[in-house]
């Protein structure tokens, strides 16, 4: 659905999340022209004399150096190119020399939240956060060194692991914010649009409304929104579906 988006309004930016209840047992509803349904999409189109501009805070820190796929098939990564070296290794052991440069906090976080992040741009020479799509790292075959991971690779793309916690969500959303807020624009904000992860919340920093409380401080306009089980957002100029994530749609006039 968000390819086929994409694909129509390739110009258009795409902000949304999944509906779902938890482990309630409840059914999640749906709402348009004063209908209700238990399943399928639902969506506003904005149009006239605005623009929406997005954030996407995927909650992770990098660590060690970005590397390029050598080898890779469907979702798992095969073989990994240190660039400042030209030298060829499976992922287990650049994870395994990039854990023994870790701290003891930082090699814990590794143990239970290490991801991967996918740089979206084949041409920036210097990678950033918010250049990387994260997913998740599902598994290590400890006989090749080979890695599972939550999305597909094809060689030539470069890669970096990411952690999550807390901490890093906050640094990560905060650095996001502090970068939109020092853009040249030619209007004001009007208001926004939240759609942040069932995973963060209370549940990850141990405060109600950490994310929309935070966004304010930044851009003190209009907020509204929605917790999700999986939040649509872009990430360079592609549409995807997210976890951990907080999107913001921030709407001003041209």
């Amino acid at each position: 659905m968000l390819q086929g988006l994409d694909f129509a309004y390739a110009g258009a930016a795409k902000v949304g999340g999944l509906a779902d209840t938890g482990s309630s047992g409840s059914h999640s509803s749906l709402f348009c022209d004063f209908k209700q349904y238990r399943d399928g999409m639902v969506g506003v189109a904005l149009s006239g004399n605005l623009v929406m501009e997005t954030i996407v805070a995927q909650g992770c820190r990098p660590i060690g150096q970005p590397y390029q796929v050598v080898e890779g098939e469907r979702n798992i990564l095969l073989k990994l190119e240190e660039s400042a070296y030209g030298k060829t290794r499976t992922p287990l052991e650049i994870l395994q020399r990039i854990f023994e440069g870790l701290n003891e906090e930082d090699r814990a976080l590794a143990q239970r939240s290490l991801s991967i992040g996918i740089a979206q741009s084949a041409f920036k020479q210097t990678l950033e956060q918010g250049d990387f799509l994260i997913r998740n790292v599902l598994g290590v075959d400890p006989r090749t060194g080979a890695m599972a991971i939550g999305d597909r690779v094809r060689p030539g793309q470069r890669i970096q692991f990411h952690l999550r916690d807390a901490e890093a969500s906050e640094d990560d959303l905060t650095l996001l914010l502090e970068r939109y807020q020092n853009q040249e624009q030619s209007s004001s904000p009007a208001g926004a649009l939240m759609f942040a992860c069932l995973g963060r919340g209370e549940g990850l920093y141990s405060r109600p409304n950490f994310d929309s409380r935070l966004f304010t401080r930044y851009l003190n306009v209009p907020l509204s929104g929605f917790f999700c089980n999986g939040e649509i957002g872009p990430v360079g100029n592609t549409t995807f579906l997210h976890g951990y994530t907080s999107v913001f749609g921030i709407c001003r006039q041209m």
